[in-house]
């Protein structure tokens, strides 16, 4: 059997019925549209460019992403579409950046700790993992 279906149905209704009432469903839209915002690879590289904490102009995020100044532009404001006012895209990058990196990075870190020996390495691979 799939482990995505259940045997038995054991639906918990109170418990499922309150967190289905704590949802908001404008902001689970919103986070989405943000998400695919960054799911271009080049777009999701500018968004990150832009979150090391300095503000490149295009010709230096056209350098960094190995793309022409023209579709770095087109990028730019596809992200500025989803900026928001109260909470930077920037900061969402960042934090999406960190969701789909840190497992990759942990993994890398605890391979190379391995291959160099390194307890230190490895124990700050699966740091990562943990925080990931």
């Amino acid at each position: 059997m799939p482990d995505d279906r259940c045997d038995l149905l054991c639906l918990d209704l109170p418990r499922a019925e309150e967190i289905r009432n704590r949802l908001d469903l404008d902001a689970i839209a919103l986070a989405a549209g943000r998400a695919r915002a960054l799911a271009d690879p080049t777009r999701f590289t500018v968004a990150v460019a832009l979150g090391q904490g300095s503000e490149p102009c295009v010709c230096d995020l056209a350098w960094i992403a190995g793309r022409a100044e023209s579709l770095i532009g087109h990028h730019l404001r596809a992200l500025d579409r989803w900026r928001s006012w109260d909470s930077g895209w920037v900061g969402i990058a960042l934090s999406v950046s960190s969701i789909a990196v840190m497992p990759l990075l942990g993994q890398a870190k605890k391979r190379i700790g391995a291959r160099l020996g390194s307890a230190v390495t490895a124990g700050e691979g699966t740091q990562n993992l943990r925080c990931a």
